[in-house]
């Protein structure tokens, strides 16, 4: 059987059928060989002509009009003048048949896009919804039994104010990475790129959260061959925000009387910057997800730490930003190394 025949092939052998069938009833009232013979070659001809001409401007080009049609669809184009899309040696049918399979496996793809959006969507107004509740409903649990009489008791009314004040701050700190991990995934934060030294830049994020590290009795480091200036390009304050959140994190996640290492590798092109700790580490089924808004490998433990749950997403967003990259790589017991890119200066 042929496959994806042309038009011409489909008339010679529509026109050699309806020959031969008019030839074997020709022959029974002819007398001489030559009259169907002659008659035979006739119809060929009559039926060949007739069948390519229904072929080529009758469904053929209604063939065509739906390729173009499907065209227009795929390119979105506005003008309905379409160029030609065929040769006179190309099959359409063809062409109509490949287009309409991509077109259907896009279709596909994209509906299984929209699934999973749909499924983060949901996910991440759970979350959020998950992650509001518990500073509100604590606030508002202390202003009630500050209202029902605590208030009369100084040392009790203090103690419910203070609570109410680090829950205030925990929900200021979620609405505040909410909104800039939104005006990140917009595009409407632009990076303000200036030229500076990662290395001291480093060191100064370093010392800043010495007091976060000293109660886990947690050390800093540079590691060989690190300790010296790294010139890069990049937005210095978005930065800082990286290393401090990517610092925070291994402190929260490191062991006791650990130690926290930042390697500097010249990279051609760019600077890597790793942050290297020797605490829990993450299980590999896990790694995939950490940079997800929400996402928490422990979440009582991550709720003991404190945190909003979008320090990575909005580390990643920032990386991403400067158009480089950033990964993670862990072992359970060894310890968890975050690594980033950055253009060099």
């Amino acid at each position: 059987m042929i496959k994806n025949p042309t038009p011409r092939i489909i008339a010679f052998l529509t026109a050699t059928i309806l020959s031969c069938v008019v030839g074997l009833i020709s022959l029974l009232f002819k007398s001489t060989f030559l009259e169907v013979i002659l008659e035979i070659v006739l119809n060929f001809c009559v039926s060949f002509v007739l069948t390519l001409y229904a072929l080529e401007f009758f469904i053929y080009r209604k063939i065509k009009l739906i390729y173009k049609n499907i065209h227009h669809l795929k390119t979105g184009k506005s003008d309905p003048i379409f160029p030609p899309l065929f040769s006179s040696g190309e099959d359409p049918i063809a062409g109509v048949t490949k287009d309409v399979l991509t077109w259907a496996q896009d279709q596909t793809v994209e509906i299984e896009q929209l699934k999973q959006n749909e499924t983060f969507r949901k996910e991440f107004l759970g979350n959020v919804s998950h992650e509001l509740k518990t500073p509100i409903f604590n606030i508002q649990g202390y202003i009630n039994t500050l209202l029902d009489g605590a208030m009369d008791d100084a040392e009790v009314n203090l103690h419910f104010l203070n609570k109410a004040a680090r829950s205030t701050d925990r929900l200021a700190a979620l609405v505040e990475d909410l909104e800039s991990i939104s005006q990140l995934e917009s595009g409407y934060l632009t990076m303000e790129v200036e030229t500076f030294d990662i290395h001291d830049l480093v060191k100064d994020v370093l010392d800043s959260m010495e007091f976060m590290a000293h109660d886990k009795n947690i050390s800093f480091g540079f590691k060989d061959g690190s300790d010296f200036p790294f010139i890069v390009e990049a937005d210095k304050s978005r930065i800082r925000q990286v290393l401090v959140n990517l610092v925070s994190n291994s402190i929260k996640y490191g062991n006791n009387g650990g130690a926290i290492t930042v390697g500097l590798y010249d990279m051609d092109e760019n600077i890597l910057v790793e942050i290297t700790d020797d605490g829990i580490g993450v299980e590999p089924e896990n790694l995939p997800r950490l940079f997800e808004r929400f996402y928490r490998v422990d979440r009582s433990r991550s709720r003991t730490e404190g945190g909003t749950g979008l320090g990575l997403a909005i580390v990643k967003h920032i990386i991403e930003a400067h158009s480089q990259t950033i990964n993670v790589r862990s072992s359970i017991g060894i310890g968890t190394t975050f690594g980033f890119t950055l253009r060099k200066g």
